[in-house]
């Protein structure tokens, strides 16, 4: 990173922070991560200015629209497993910012994330002064990412891109492996209203001389990002070609994988994750793992023990039991039906009561007519951001696809996971049997944050 005292030239907005909340507020202040002008400038000014630290390491950058932060905590828990030291970005957070920047596997503690922004602090300032538009939240917090991740130092940054691809503030990277999980719609007001437009924002992020490992893709999608990688001179690796799930079967906790690798096959692996759809993520990570190291086959154990180990908060997460409570954070069709097929899949509830609050831009009446007929009834809330659909308003909508008995509306998340477990707990009322019901949380990561820490589920 560049020399540079901030406490000698800064004005007072730059001096360094003390403590975490402070550091919060700081990132509060600018720019949320909705407010979007699609320019690569600010962070390019910002990176330079840092020395350009995302220039000190190898990177697998991952775009898609569900399954990146999945993915990117399989593909770090794999490198380290090869005894790579690794950087790891995701967003949004659950419950946390801290939870964005990881080195070695764990979340930034607070004292770290204090550090990492005073590292940064005064250029932010210098770049502010100097553009047509102050650095947002999110250019600051990947900033702070990248120059910990050079200072840490790392072998290996997992970073997963905020939204989209090509304007996405991740995108200075030159990225060894670019990782494209599959696309859907989602944030179509951003990225376009049909799959292929949507494929060709997240194309920007396969650069020349990469490996792209693709997901499987619709077929528009498959054509934008397969046209993209021959432009540039792209490696392609892509699942049901080079690599994929061979088989899979739910067992207590997660489910037992088969993967084939771009080297080697790796059979009966436990993996602590729920649905066909970590499987698909457990194979991209896999395909993406060997693709960073080498030509060999990763050792069987250590493929074993990192899988193994694997967590990702708010995934079809159980954070209690009497009744089971459940928190997952799709928020868009496609997700949800990845949810309620692993809903299907691996567990017996009956009921299953939803706890639902969604964010006003997104396709309510799609995530709701896939919930329908999995869920016995829904308690409409709202989480406490202003993007957040009013509960009343959800409600109504709720009401078209389920029917006025199955709706019912709750002024806050702590009294909807209160009424959704008395419903559960009630069961026989539903016409099913007493005790097995279970609590499904679902619609946003906000709301599944905060959810998570009304029960008590941050580790």
């Amino acid at each position: 990173m560049t020399d540079f005292d901030p406490d000698a030239t800064a004005s007072p907005v730059a001096r360094a922070a003390q403590t975490y909340a402070e550091v919060e507020d700081a990132l509060l202040s600018r720019w949320p991560e909705t407010r979007l002008e699609p320019s690569l400038d600010r962070i390019q000014a910002f990176t330079e200015l840092l020395g350009d630290p995302q220039r000190a390491y190898r990177v697998v950058h991952l775009t898609g629209t569900n399954g990146k932060t999945s993915t990117a905590r399989m593909v770090d828990a794999l490198l380290r497993a090869r005894d790579l030291r690794t950087g790891r970005f995701t967003s949004p957070h659950v419950e946390k910012m801290s939870e964005r920047i990881s080195i070695d596997g764990e979340q930034l503690d607070d004292d770290a994330f204090v550090r990492a922004f005073n590292d940064v602090a005064a250029f932010t300032h210098l770049v502010d002064a100097d553009q047509p538009h102050p650095l947002s939240f999110f250019e600051t917090v990947v900033g702070m990412a990248y120059a910990a991740f050079a200072d840490a130092p790392v072998d290996v940054a997992v970073v997963e891109v905020g939204m989209g691809g090509s304007w996405d503030a991740t995108n200075v990277v030159e990225a060894d492996v670019a990782v494209v999980t599959p696309v859907a719609m989602d944030h179509a007001q951003y990225l376009g209203d049909t799959l292929g437009q949507i494929a060709e924002e997240k194309a920007g992020i396969i650069k020349p001389g990469s490996t792209v490992v693709l997901a499987a893709q619709e077929p528009d999608a498959a054509e934008v990002l397969l046209r993209r990688a021959a432009e540039v001179g792209a490696r392609v690796v892509a699942e049901g070609v080079d690599f994929g799930v061979v088989s899979r079967a739910p067992a207590v906790g997660g489910q037992v994988v088969t993967l084939r690798g771009l080297h080697a096959t790796y059979t009966e692996l436990f993996l602590p994750l729920y649905g066909a759809h970590q499987a698909q993520n457990a194979a991209v990570a896999l395909a993406a793992a060997e693709a960073l190291t080498g030509d060999t086959p990763l050792d069987d154990e250590l493929v074993r023990t990192a899988l193994g180990q694997t967590t990702s908060p708010g995934r079809l997460e159980i954070v209690r039991r009497s009744p089971t409570i459940l928190l997952d954070a799709a928020h868009n069709p496609a997700g949800a039906e990845a949810t309620m097929a692993a809903l299907e899949d691996s567990f017996t509830f009956s009921p299953v009561i939803g706890v639902v609050a969604v964010m006003g831009d997104k396709d309510v009446e799609g995530v709701l007519a896939v919930l329908e007929p999995h869920l016995a009834h829904v308690v409409c809330t709202r989480n406490s951001t202003p993007r957040s659909l009013p509960a009343a308003e959800l409600a109504s909508q709720a009401r078209g696809i389920f029917g006025e008995d199955r709706v019912s509306v709750a002024a806050d998340l702590s009294e909807a996971i209160d009424a959704a477990a008395a419903l559960a707990e009630a069961g026989e009322a539903l016409g099913v049997s007493i005790g097995s019901g279970a609590v499904l949380v679902i619609g946003s990561v906000v709301t599944v944050g905060e959810a998570r820490v009304l029960l008590g589920g941050h580790r």
